[in-house]
């Protein structure tokens, strides 16, 4: 099966609400900074305690998005939306990730770098000097493959979650640099 990645226009606006799917949360990543560079360690939950998590639909509007965000999609044969990548212009001289998500049945088939070589496309011909990106850090498939795709740590966060049902939680912030 081949996959093609482009970017989403007001013709294919509705694939930007593609459904979230359930992901296993597995472990965590304990980010470490040492004052000149970070590094990871990981650690595996007991299997009693793995378990899946989905995130609610966003309900995008692309009208009203369009003007600061680039939207790329990922269709299978039948042209279905089976991938999505939100990239937020910003300010700085790294374009924000803000959505990434693929179908569970896709994953694991390189879908995921496929969107991410789309915005690097973007990025550099916007001048942009990387991508940057959050990742939970109870996601660890996540935060593993921002690393396995070039991203390095460059920031951790322990108090964005306070007060929330999710305190238990700390963000990972990854650069990918080109």
């Amino acid at each position: 099966m081949s996959i093609t990645v482009t970017q989403i226009t007001a013709k294919n606006a509705a694939d930007i609400n593609l459904p979230n799917e359930p992901f296993r949360i597995f472990g965590q990543m304990l980010p470490t900074f040492d004052g000149q560079q970070w590094a990871y360690t990981t650690r595996q939950l007991p299997e009693s305690q793995v378990h899946e998590m989905i995130f609610p639909d966003e309900h995008y509007d692309f009208a009203a998005m369009a003007p600061d965000y680039f939207f790329v999609g990922a269709y299978d044969n039948a042209d279905n939306c089976i991938g999505l990548a939100i990239y937020h212009r910003e300010m700085f001289k790294y374009l924000y990730l803000d959505d990434l998500k693929v179908n569970r049945d896709f994953r694991g088939q390189g879908v995921g770098q496929q969107l991410l070589n789309a915005g690097k496309r973007i990025a550099k011909a916007h001048q942009y000097r990387g991508i940057y990106t959050i990742g939970q850090d109870n996601n660890l498939a996540a935060c593993l493959f921002y690393l396995h795709c070039h991203f390095e740590i460059g920031g951790f966060n322990t108090h964005e979650y306070f007060g929330t049902s999710q305190a238990d939680k700390s963000n990972i912030y990854f650069y990918w640099d080109f």
